[in-house]
């Protein structure tokens, strides 16, 4: 019996490790790929010039000033809120119906395709939201009511919202009751213990939901499409109330409606790479301020 139960957890472990061992190939090729192909067509003036009315020529300025005020707007949308929904549901609230209710709901959405927060965004922030505005400002022309990166930013804050709310919620979770227990002992208020007990410890859990959020955020595109991104905006000026282009919105038209696909090419693993690298700094921004704020607990 315990020679069977050694092979089994042998055959176990050799299963799960090579496993392991396939998706760490699987993302090695395909990011040494990019890498390679995307590196031979890189150049400062491909980073910093425009693209071309053909899109085979020119640079992805204009891509890569859309998406990063794409993903700073919607982290400023989606991190307060989100931590604000999660504290309230941990903390404040009661564990009854109206918080299993909420919590149901937030993991649906989490669940629900990308693009249909796209087809929500158009119908809820730019005629709804907009309108209402243009209504009580008085503007005769579509000012608000337009597709534009601010509602593209807020319909993306919207798709991470549910993540990011889950996260935050599992993170104040792994905070022991003990310690909180332990503030009202010394006389803490309910809002004291949440600010020095609670928040310190979960701020690392926090982090991580940002960091999912920004990377989802910065790869879909399906949500984008109903509610802001262009085909062609070379003279992006960064107006939140303007159309603007975007890494992966121009990855996926280069790639379904370039006339040549194969002249396209370099133009594509070059793009792929740029959205890679902005996306993993962003998310080693993230991963910093969350060591530095362990080193400051551990000490």
């Amino acid at each position: 019996m315990l020679d069977r139960r050694k092979t089994l957890e042998f055959i176990f472990k050799a299963v799960t490790n090579a496993t392991a061992l396939f998706v760490v190939a699987i993302i090695t090729f395909i990011i040494g790929l990019v890498v390679i192909k995307g590196s031979a067509h890189m150049s400062w003036e491909f980073l910093t010039a425009g693209p071309t009315g053909d899109m085979e020529h020119g640079g992805i300025w204009p891509m890569i000033k859309g998406t990063a005020m794409l993903v700073m707007m919607m982290s400023m949308f989606t991190v307060p809120l989100g931590a604000v929904i999660a504290i309230y549901l941990n903390e404040v609230s009661r564990r009854n119906w109206f918080y299993n209710a909420v919590m149901s709901s937030v993991r649906t959405l989490a669940a629900v395709p990308s693009i249909v927060y796209g087809l929500f965004g158009l119908a809820f922030f730019v005629n709804i939201v907009g309108g209402t505005l243009d209504w009580l400002i008085g503007y005769e022309d579509h000012v608000f009511k337009v597709r534009c990166l601010l509602w593209a930013a807020f319909t993306m804050g919207a798709l991470t919202l549910p993540t990011n709310v889950i996260s935050v919620t599992e993170a104040l979770k792994l905070v022991p009751e003990e310690q909180r227990h332990a503030g009202i002992c010394l006389g803490y208020t309910r809002w004291e213990v949440i600010k020095w007990v609670v928040l310190p410890q979960a701020i690392g859990g926090m982090l991580t939901g940002l960091v999912l959020s920004i990377s989802r955020g910065a790869g879909e595109v399906a949500p984008i499409l109903f509610v802001g991104v262009a085909y062609f905006v070379p003279n992006f000026t960064g107006d939140p109330l303007d159309q603007f282009m975007e890494l992966g919105y121009h990855i996926f038209v280069m790639a379904t409606q370039s006339p040549n696909v194969d002249r396209a090419a370099p133009i594509l693993y070059s793009t792929t790479l740029v959205l890679l690298t902005l996306t993993f700094t962003f998310n080693s921004i993230g991963q910093i301020l969350r060591w530095i704020h362990r080193r400051r607990i551990d000490r």
